[in-house]
């Protein structure tokens, strides 16, 4: 599943100095949330599902058996959900579930899924003389993939907090899902010192990476080269430019975004563009390649 592809070659990208904050504590305390559940799901977003997803999470979960959820897919392309679909699932073994936290039609098979992965651990306990209990799980994934808004969609506003566990750090707070589901109600973030730049500025096309972090017009500029890459014609059309280059500052002119000396506001049409994409208004979009 290789990202390297000709308009990255073409482009020269200014460096995204993205370094989370804390990291040493925050994956210490991802860590100990891992220690004490019995499964956990993983949340990808399903317009870059090879961007979103942690290169070496196999090693942060050890023997837990996980569950990844392609989060945002009604905003991705269709038919590349379910090539990805496909090839994580060869890739990791994992079960996949293309989702999306504002439909609740899947909420069944996703806990279901939960229960199944989840009973090695029960059956395990029930043979050292201990009650069964509900499957403990969590949900981790890179900032801003929609981690919270699953918790929710799991949790649905009727349920109550169970409180802390016996044997488990105090400070976690649990909410009973279902009879046989207990969640951990915090999600749990994968901080990552972002090293590849390709990956860092899709990460910026989704909004995962904080706008202090990178310069919202290269950011842009990249965008456009990467959906044309993927998709030609469509933001041409979608802006309506018919000889001229597409460019932020072409899109400025046409949409009459101009400052004082009749000059393109190319800032405030690098931040629509960006927004148009991740309200799906541009249309279903994947932009990860699947080789």
């Amino acid at each position: 599943m290789s990202m390297a592809f000709n308009v990255y070659e073409r482009v020269q990208m200014e460096h995204i100095q993205w370094y989370p904050g804390h990291i040493a504590k925050a994956e210490k305390k991802l860590k100990e949330q891992i220690n004490i559940v019995d499964v956990v799901i993983e949340v990808i977003d399903a317009r870059i599902p090879e961007s979103s997803s942690y290169p070496d999470i196999e090693k942060l979960l050890k023997d837990k058996p996980r569950l990844i959820l392609m989060n945002k897919s009604d905003l991705a392309d269709f038919v590349k959900t379910q090539q990805w679909q496909k090839a994580i699932k060869e890739k990791t073994g994992c079960f996949i579930i293309p989702t999306s936290a504002n439909d609740n039609k899947d909420l069944s098979k996703i806990l279901n899924k939960i229960i199944e992965l989840g009973q090695p651990k029960i059956i395990s306990l029930v043979k050292k003389g201990l009650l069964p209990r509900p499957v403990r799980v969590m949900v981790v994934g890179m900032p801003n993939v929609g981690k919270s808004s699953i918790i929710n969609k799991l949790i649905k506003k009727a349920k109550a907090k169970t409180g802390a566990k016996a044997g488990v750090t105090r400070e976690q707070q649990w909410v009973r899902i279902n009879p046989k589901v207990d969640l951990l109600d915090t999600p749990g973030i994968i901080p990552l010192k972002q090293e590849n730049q390709i990956k860092a500025y899709k990460l910026a096309f989704v909004d995962s990476i904080g706008e202090n972090s990178y310069d919202v017009e290269a950011v842009a500029s990249v965008f456009i080269k990467t959906v044309d890459e993927f998709y030609p014609e469509l933001l041409k059309n979608y802006y309506k430019l018919d000889s001229e280059e597409l460019s932020i500052e072409n899109i400025a002119l046409k949409r009459n975004w101009i400052l004082q000396g009749s000059k393109a506001d190319t800032k405030r049409c690098a931040q629509n563009i960006l927004n148009d994409f991740r309200s799906g208004r541009i249309g279903k979009l994947t932009l990860d390649k699947n080789e």
